[in-house]
Order: C-alpha cells, then structure tokens, then sequence
C-alpha cells in the first residue's frame, strides 16, 4: 500500500499515485506500458491477474522495472507530515527523510522493555512509564543479588532462591565436569589408536631396515670373500714374478760366460726352454 495522500503538503502530480491503491507510490516499480504501482500492490494484483490493470496489456513479474529517475526524484521532493500528527507531532518533511525521522519521533508508539508488559507508550513517555511499570525489575535490597519483579515483593525469599541458585549452579557444574570428562576420554581413545598406528609402522620400518642390515651384510661377506681370492691371486702373481726375475738373472749370466757361437747356442736354448714353461705356468693357475 502506498502513502496516504492526505499527509502531502501541496498538490501531488497524478503521475506518482499508484494505479491500483490510488495513494503516493511506496517503493515503486514501473511497467512496460510505462505505469507505476507500489511493489506490494502490483504483486499482489499478478497473484491472480496477468496484465496491466490500467490499459490491460500484458505483464509479468519479470518486466517490472524500477521508477524513471526524474520521477523518482519528484516522489522524494514530496513534502508530507509525519503519522504521528495525530499524537502531537507537527514535522513535515521530505518523502525520502520520512522513514528515518519516524524511527526516531519521540511520539511513536513503542512496547514497554519489561517482559511481560504488553503496554505501548510514546518515546517520549518510556523513561516515566518504566519507573512505575508492575513489571520492572530490581535487584533485591537484602543483598542476595536476586532480580525481582515488583509484583513478586511479598513472594521473594532470600534463603529459598539462593537455594535454587546453588542447586542450578551444582547440576551446571556436574554437567560440565561429565563433559570434560566424556570430551577427555574421547582424547585418550583418539591419541591410543594413533600411538597404536604409529608403533605399528615404526615396527614394520624396522622389519624392513633389519632385512636391509642382513642385505648389506651378506653383500660384505661376497666382498670379502672376493677380496681375499684377489689377494691370493695378486701374491701368486709376485711369486711368478719372482720366478721369472730369477730366470732372467740366470740368462744375462749365461749369455756372458758363453764365448763360441755353438756354445751359445746351446746355453741359449735351454734357459729359452726354460722361460716358456715359466710363462706357461701362470696361464695354468689363473684358469684354476
């Protein structure tokens, strides 16, 4: 619905008054034909109609457009009295000030803060009305701290409620304890079957690093093993070396006592006899 035209302060142009309410346009959307309704009147009118209710073209929810600017500033222009005019306000104001003057005009009706109270009361009224209010509360004036409502003065009992205070306060507390405590063995569990896990991966990574071990071990023994027959093979190769060192040294000597060439022929032939079985021996222990 729109704005009661009987608030406005002047002459209002026939453009900005809603086609179906017939009042000033309360947030308002525009239709194709170029016609204005407040946005509660024209969905409520597309609930059970689908064309325009001026010229009866046809219309949906979806071509609704917002007011044209200039129009827009015209409906703002608009100078109208506030609704509390009735109860003693006398301000007149522009439409596009008026919502946030009627949320603070002190003749507004406003409900009492007391629970309990249903009472309206002008805000200008409220500080009045909540010092006498049946319903206001207070702290109690023996000083156990309890808030009261002035209707339940000849029923308060200091020792009772705080009783009941204290009692809420051990079931409170009882409550809270039982949580931490189901919240800590929720803990525990969780933290057991992880520590569980873990151990059990830290046991298989040592299964596997003990076969690495034994692995690496068996590795080192083929290497000694090798190395030792190299060894071997390495100290019958001096001795052969040796051998044939003291060969040599028997040829050079007996190259120098031969003088003939007959004589030398002969020396020479056996110590040539001689290096070949030499140099043949070492073929025959390399193959073993």
């Amino acid at each position: 619905m729109g704005y009661d035209i009987e608030r406005f302060v002047g002459y209002v142009n026939e453009g900005l008054l809603c086609s179906i309410c017939r009042d000033v346009l309360e947030d308002p959307l525009q239709a194709p034909c170029e016609h204005a309704f407040c946005t509660a009147c024209i969905h409520g009118w597309l609930v059970h109609h689908s064309n325009c209710p001026e010229d009866r073209q046809m219309i949906d929810v979806s071509l609704l457009r917002p007011l044209y600017r200039y129009m827009k500033n015209d409906l703002n222009r608009l100078q109208l009295h506030c609704k509390n005019r009735e109860n003693g306000c006398e301000m007149v104001c522009s439409l596009e000030s008026i919502d946030r003057h009627e949320r603070e005009c002190e003749y507004s009706q406003i409900p009492c803060s007391n629970a309990g109270c249903t009472a309206q009361i002008e805000r200008r009224n409220l500080d009045g009305h909540l010092a006498v209010c049946e319903f206001r509360s207070r702290e109690c004036p023996n000083g156990c701290g309890y808030t009261i409502l002035s209707a339940e003065d000849t029923q308060h009992n200091c020792v009772a409620e705080l009783r009941t205070e204290l009692e809420l306060l051990r079931s409170e507390m009882i409550c809270r304890v039982e949580e931490a405590k189901h919240e800590m063995e929720s803990r525990l569990d969780s933290q057991r079957r992880h520590m569980v896990q873990k151990e059990s991966i830290l046991q298989n990574e040592i299964e596997e690093l003990k076969s690495q071990i034994s692995r690496l071990m068996s590795d080192v023994r083929s290497l000694m093993a090798a190395e030792r027959q190299h060894r071997q093979e390495l100290e019958q190769a001096e001795l052969e070396k040796r051998e044939l060192m003291e060969l040599l040294r028997g040829l050079q000597k007996d190259c120098r006592l031969t003088t003939t060439e007959g004589s030398r022929k002969s020396t020479n032939f056996r110590p040539l006899a001689r290096l070949e079985s030499v140099k043949r021996k070492p073929r025959e222990v390399t193959v073993i």
